[in-house]
């Protein structure tokens, strides 16, 4: 019987607060694997609309899709994106759009597709470690992970750092219309029936509205745990 022990650092929070970048430079530090949660979302979004499925095809369509849905992900270089590939295939400008975003966000919401990822993501669980970023890591797929970090910011900054985001890959947001967006999100992503976004009862929780990532880094390894002695 194996009784090897994987561990697991879970860091959750509303879209803006820095889970993407964090988790990228944790993994890339300790060496460990990451799971981008939202990407997986945005995997099977990508998946759905080149089959022409719909959220309420995936009972009938279970095996196809389980046997079809093969991603793993990299974490890359710093400051970019974290690689998505999907049966081997990057498609990491396939998934990041605006468009596939709306669409993931539907897909999210039904309590199908939740469970039929959740296995899915506990198999990123693998050796030396995992750095799994979500909204419901600590408190859904990963319960017993040995660090829970739940991060936050205004919304004025988180809506600032979208803008920044946004202007890079060409595109001009009005910064009302940014605001709007994200208390839309919260708000539904806050209040929905299945896995809302909220932090874990042992969740470390980190405000990054004036922390840049080295120094959001630098708190969680302060944490007490052997995986951060050097």
């Amino acid at each position: 019987m194996n009784n090897t022990v994987i561990p697991v650092i879970t860091i959750d929070g509303p879209s803006g607060a820095g889970k993407g970048t964090v988790a990228q430079m944790l993994a890339l530090d300790l060496g460990w694997n990451i799971l981008d949660s939202g990407a997986l979302y945005r995997t099977l979004a990508y998946y759905f609309d080149k089959e022409g499925l719909e959220p309420e095809d995936l009972v009938s369509n279970f095996e196809k899709i389980r046997k079809d849905f093969i991603v793993h992900f990299e974490a890359g270089i710093p400051g970019q994106p974290v690689k998505i590939f999907f049966q081997n295939q990057d498609i990491t400008n396939l998934v990041r759009t605006e468009e596939v975003a709306k669409k993931t966000s539907l897909l999210a919401a039904n309590p199908d597709v939740r469970a039929f990822i959740k296995p899915s993501q506990r198999d990123f669980m693998t050796l030396p470690g995992l750095i799994a970023d979500g909204r419901d890591m600590g408190t859904v797929i990963f319960p017993d992970a040995d660090l829970k970090i739940y991060l936050i910011a205004s919304i004025e900054e988180r809506a600032k750092r979208r803008q920044v985001q946004l202007k890079r890959q060409g595109s001009e947001v009005n910064m009302r219309v940014l605001l709007e967006e994200l208390e839309g999100r919260d708000k539904k992503d806050m209040e929905r029936e299945h896995s809302p976004l909220k932090p874990a009862d042992d969740s470390v929780i980190i405000d990054t509205s004036n922390l840049d990532p080295i120094g959001v880094i630098k708190e969680i390894k302060s944490q007490p745990l052997s995986f951060f002695k050097k």
